[in-house]
């Protein structure tokens, strides 16, 4: 059991990564796969009211296995109306069928910025308990930065991966834990692009083959896995508190569980944090349709 892994479930209410073919799974399997994750040591879900019908989802599940609940994360909407916060909370938790939210984030460093108005009444959702920490979900250095002394802001959602590593992030992380910061990442398999053929047409793939080169060397010279490589990446940096993972299957979830096992030797890890992408906009999944 890892129990630094997070369960994203945006690929639950939603066609969500860029391998997934199949589209969102059927209720039956959702409530199957919360159920074999909560058994296999996994305790947090990571969601968001944007991702379609998965907070609906987690309350079937909840209603149904009412002494095995997860703690949940949670993301406000890019647009926040700072007077509707309170019943948006007490809304999430009659939605999700728990009594307090582990985390409640803002979407994005944006929606945070221009809604600083809303830290108040967090502040008092904390106090009477509803809530037990707010956070952000950043992609840049930058707003890692500005959130450094933001002494409200407890739990930091932000990319990190094979190519968006150490390298990237190593020094604001450190300086994050330093200031009493949960750090979460994401994005550990770059939405799948990690698993796709070196000689894609994708232009991602292609924009990226001489770095994605390098991991497929590396794997065949280490003889593992890229799920083990690129989870066992994320899990063992110690001031990564949790590793959010997306899953669509049990044996997906299964292989993601294993991989987390696999210890990188320490060339391989110097080979890995010297990958050094330019032009950091490639590694942003959201900006890939403007490319």
């Amino acid at each position: 059991m890892n129990s630094k892994l997070i369960l994203g479930t945006a690929q639950f209410g939603l066609k969500y990564g860029i391998n997934n073919s199949l589209g969102k799974p059927q209720e039956g399997k959702v409530l199957s796969l919360l159920k074999t994750a909560y058994n296999s040591g996994i305790r947090v879900l990571d969601t968001a009211e944007s991702y379609g019908n998965a907070h609906q989802l987690i309350g079937k599940y909840h209603q149904k296995q009412d002494n095995y609940k997860f703690k949940i994360i949670t993301k406000f909407p890019h647009q926040i109306k700072h007077n509707l916060i309170k019943s948006k909370v007490v809304d999430y938790l009659d939605i999700m069928y728990v009594k307090s939210l582990y985390v409640v984030m803002f979407h994005s460093f944006d929606s945070f910025k221009s809604n600083k108005n809303a830290l108040e009444t967090l502040k008092d959702l904390k106090s009477e308990g509803l809530i037990k920490h707010i956070g952000v979900s950043v992609y840049t250095n930058t707003q890692l930065q500005s959130l450094l002394n933001e002494d409200l802001i407890k739990v930091i959602q932000l990319p990190f991966n094979l190519l968006d590593n150490f390298s990237v992030r190593g020094d604001l992380i450190n300086k994050l834990k330093e200031k009493g910061k949960i750090i979460h990442t994401r994005s550990a398999f770059l939405q799948g692009l990690f698993f796709r053929k070196i000689n894609d047409n994708l232009s991602i793939v292609r924009d990226l083959k001489p770095h994605l080169t390098i991991l497929k060397q590396i794997i065949k010279r280490e003889a593992c896995s890229m799920e083990e490589l690129a989870l066992s990446y994320c899990v063992n940096q110690d001031n990564i508190d949790n590793v959010i993972i997306g899953i669509d299957s049990t044996s997906q979830l299964t292989a993601n569980l294993n991989a987390t096992n696999y210890i990188i030797n320490k060339e391989t890890l110097k080979c890995i944090n010297n990958i050094n992408v330019q032009n950091l906009e490639l590694l942003n999944p959201s900006l890939w349709k403007k490319m």
